[in-house]
């Protein structure tokens, strides 16, 4: 429980009742009428005069008190002792300051406000920040930054008090629990304000084999690797690092489970949507082995689109499709089914040297189950991937 010395009344000060008969540990009013290296002169009225010590005009160290008061402002004032030989009294602004500033450290903590401070000084196990007129101490544990610290000094820190007690002269602060809470609200404010189909900025911040993590500002979304691109990648390393500013388009938002997918594909040509003005049935065409499976090989033929090669149709003969083809390969194969809108493209290597299309442009294969949708071709053969990158996020 927080505790504050509350001796001091300031919220109901009668100031014309100490106007003139000063006592010690009155609070008063006056104007700055001299400023000298080692003190301050004040007119408290009453033709009454008094001193501010240099060490008694702030919590921080002063160096020149023409950089804290000017002559002319007008401060309020502890009496520390009554009037001397001179008539003089000995005051303090720092006691004051402290005073107002234990009572604003307690209703901020009790209110969980999030508070900025600048940087004064690094010492050890931490840092000292200057607010409400006193020293805080922020634990090397509680900054968000791993030291040396000294580039922190002059810095402005969001915190939050996790500790304040006036008695002990104690104000403890974090700068993690500020961070925390700010992305906690801004989580929440991106959350419910992403919708399906909106196109969004964020940053890459991890990657995973699966796909990648974008930061969209203070929640991550997911972008599954069969997203990323319409060409078939291996690794999503292979096309973004971290840090990397993306606009990305929402498939995705969960608000119960707080997970979001993303497509960065999807904003870039379909090269699906002009094939028919590129290819037809029965067409020989060139293209690279990208991918080999028990029912065939997957080849590429342009960038974003990819065939299957069923191995039914790579011979004459029952083969196994690393007896006729490898990875990375280039061969030249006859278009024998051709369906774009429905992402299928089938091959033939067989009929490379027949005149495909002088047999009526179907030749015997019927086996139409075995042509996979080839815009995602591993949807019907791989279901393990498909697991993988079929998901969305957990907003971190």
């Amino acid at each position: 429980m927080p505790q504050v010395d509350e001796s001091l009344e300031f919220e109901n000060i009668d100031y014309e009742s100490t106007f003139r008969n000063f006592q010690q540990g009155d609070i008063v009013k006056g104007f700055v009428i001299k400023v000298a290296p080692d003190e301050v002169l004040v007119d408290v009225g009453g033709k009454s005069e008094g001193i501010i010590p240099i060490r008694e005009l702030s919590s921080t160290p002063v160096g020149n008190p023409a950089e804290f008061v000017q002559v002319g402002d007008e401060l309020e004032l502890y009496i520390l002792r009554e009037e001397n030989e001179d008539g003089q009294l000995t005051l303090s602004k720092k006691r004051v300051d402290q005073a107002r500033g234990w009572i604003q450290a307690v209703k901020d903590y009790e209110s969980e406000t999030t508070i900025m401070a600048p940087v004064k000084d690094v010492v050890k196990g931490g840092v000292i920040v200057d607010t409400y007129k006193l020293r805080g101490f922020v634990p090397a544990s509680q900054l968000r930054t791993k030291g040396p610290h000294e580039e922190l000094i002059g810095q402005e820190l969001p915190l939050k008090i996790i500790e304040v007690d006036q008695r002990r002269n104690k104000l403890i602060l974090s700068h993690r629990q500020a961070i925390a809470a700010e992305k906690g609200k801004q989580r929440s404010e991106t959350l419910a304000s992403l919708e399906v189909g909106q196109v969004v900025e964020g940053k890459v911040v991890r990657i995973a084999d699966f796909g990648a993590f974008i930061d969209l500002g203070g929640i991550d979304g997911l972008l599954p690797i069969s997203e990323i691109s319409w060409q078939r990648i291996q690794h999503p390393s292979d096309v973004l690092k971290i840090g990397d500013d993306l606009t990305l388009k929402v498939l995705k938002v969960d608000r119960d489970s707080h997970k979001i997918s993303l497509s960065l594909k999807q904003l870039q040509p379909d090269p699906w949507t002009t094939l028919a003005e590129r290819y037809r049935e029965g067409e020989i065409i060139e293209g690279k082995v990208t991918k080999l499976a028990s029912f065939g090989a997957f080849v590429e033929i342009e960038p974003g689109v990819e065939a299957l090669l069923p191995t039914a149709e790579m011979a004459d003969r029952q083969v196994k499709p690393e007896e006729v083809v490898n990875v990375g390969q280039e061969i030249r194969a006859v278009i024998k089914r051709f369906r774009p809108e429905d992402r299928r493209i089938s091959l033939s290597l067989r009929d490379v040297n027949q005149d495909y299309l002088g047999e009526g442009g179907q030749g015997d294969y019927d086996d139409e189950d075995r042509i996979a949708p080839v815009g995602d071709p591993m949807d019907a053969v791989d279901e393990e991937t498909e697991t993988e990158t079929n998901g969305t996020a957990d907003a971190e």
